[in-house]
């Protein structure tokens, strides 16, 4: 785990979805401790002319945005540990993306681990094999 769906505004480039996933990535193993091979990412651009903030399109404001849901399983991270990757991505995206409007929002979403998994299995599931494994 986790997934996470990045959109960002503008016409789609490969070398900005390339750079933008190394570097969530990157944000999400050393701030909320999450494992590099379960990361998945889809990026979706949407154009500027059809991404509105306070009713007016980004064109008109001449920025740009993002916006970021990242799933996890509840409980995994603390609020200390979330309040950082909202900081960290925020700013760092930005830097990357240049005049953003600061209306980009992220949404850490804390999944019950009874209704979210991969790979066919719930975390809690994955929870229960690996406490049956520890007690053989």
């Amino acid at each position: 785990m986790p997934h996470l769906n990045l959109q960002l505004s503008g016409s789609p480039n490969p070398d900005l979805s390339r750079r933008a996933a190394a570097l969530i990535a990157d944000l999400t193993v050393e701030v909320l401790g999450k494992p590099r091979e379960l990361i998945a990412i889809a990026i979706h651009y949407v154009d500027r002319a059809h991404w509105f903030i306070d009713g007016r399109p980004l064109a008109e404001w001449n920025r740009d945005a993002f916006h970021l849901d990242i799933s996890i399983t509840d409980e995994t991270n603390t609020k200390g540990e979330k309040a950082r990757y909202l900081q960290q991505v925020h700013a760092q995206l930005s830097a990357l993306i240049g005049e953003v409007h600061e209306t980009s929002y992220i949404h850490v979403i804390d999944a019950r681990a009874a209704a979210y998994g991969y790979g066919g299995l719930t975390q809690e599931r994955r929870y229960q094999l690996a406490q049956l494994g520890a007690k053989d």
